[in-house]
């Protein structure tokens, strides 16, 4: 009997280069980049929902004229720490003793007035703080702002709660940034090492290159062209599996909607493009010339 045939076996083609393992790994990388950039992202909005939520209630003096009400309303409203709304608006409630009293007596449950006779209470206003203004130093100096204003009897805020607040949302950020510049590193040296690797069966084809006469410039620009189109693409990857993810955070977790922020959103997309580009140009920049500089026995 004769010996059955083998089918013939397709061989590697000497000196190609791996272009789907590299936008591969390159992609999964910047993935890996952009999750922990929308981390960030989130924490970032979610300490500023936090302090947004935080009053500064300011008690007015008693029998105040409508005239009066108003007026300190407006100056109220000019502090640079009073947060705004949407439509530009200072975010000030004002909150009449009457409307105090029922809030007392919802929490509480019990009438003091049916043993006081009178209502204690005094107006006030409740003002929101911007984030950036939860700072002791800039709570002092709302609070001496606010106690200059005719027809104010008293400011108070939970200073410690500001001041735990503001103390443990500052240890989360450092060390969230921490995580991201080792995070960094890790994928830098990463996608740059699959490149290299990639070039490293390009370094016969470099050389004879060089040998025949062609110009450093005409030997690099086809491998930067290549590797840059390369991160591009990644980026472009990793940025549509990035928003397929978050798309689908929103949807399973509809609280999330709430920390959204297009802008910052569509700053980390650019980001992980950049990247993508950037270090797939760099790092093909640097193993071209490292083959063009070695000599003819060091690359076998």
């Amino acid at each position: 009997m004769s010996a059955a045939v083998r089918p013939p076996v397709r061989k590697k083609k000497l000196g190609s280069y791996p272009t789907l393992l590299v936008v591969f790994s390159i992609t999964l990388a910047l993935i890996v980049v952009g999750l922990f950039g929308l981390l960030l992202l989130h924490a970032h909005k979610l300490s500023d929902v936090v302090r947004q939520n935080l009053d500064v209630q300011v008690y007015l003096d008693r029998e105040l004229p409508e005239t009066e009400l108003l007026r300190l309303q407006q100056d109220l409203g000019r502090l640079p720490a009073v947060a705004e709304k949407a439509d530009g608006q200072p975010q000030i409630r004002f909150v009449s003793k009457e409307e105090g009293a029922q809030q007392l007596l919802q929490s509480t449950g019990e009438d003091y007035r049916q043993f006081l006779g009178d209502n204690p209470l005094r107006d006030a206003y409740v003002l929101k703080v911007r984030p950036t203004h939860t700072d002791t130093l800039h709570l002092h100096q709302l609070e001496r702002a606010i106690q200059g204003q005719r027809g104010v009897f008293e400011v108070q805020y939970p200073q410690n709660l500001f001041a735990s607040i503001n103390q443990n949302l500052t240890r989360l950020s450092l060390l969230l940034l921490g995580f991201a510049g080792v995070l960094l590193f890790v994928v830098v040296v990463l996608i740059n090492n699959t490149i290299k690797l990639a070039l490293f069966s390009q370094r016969f084809l470099i050389r004879s290159m060089q040998l025949v006469g062609a110009t450093r410039f005409y030997i690099q620009r086809p491998f930067l062209r290549r590797a840059t189109w390369q991160g591009l693409a990644s980026g472009i990857l990793a940025a549509l599996a990035l928003l397929a993810l978050l798309q689908y955070a929103y949807l399973s977790i509809p609280e999330l909607g709430l920390l959204r922020d297009d802008r910052l959103l569509a700053v980390l997309l650019l980001a992980v493009l950049g990247l993508g580009t950037g270090i797939g140009f760099l790092s093909s920049w640097r193993a071209v010339n490292k083959y063009l500089k070695m000599s003819l026995d060091d690359l076998y």
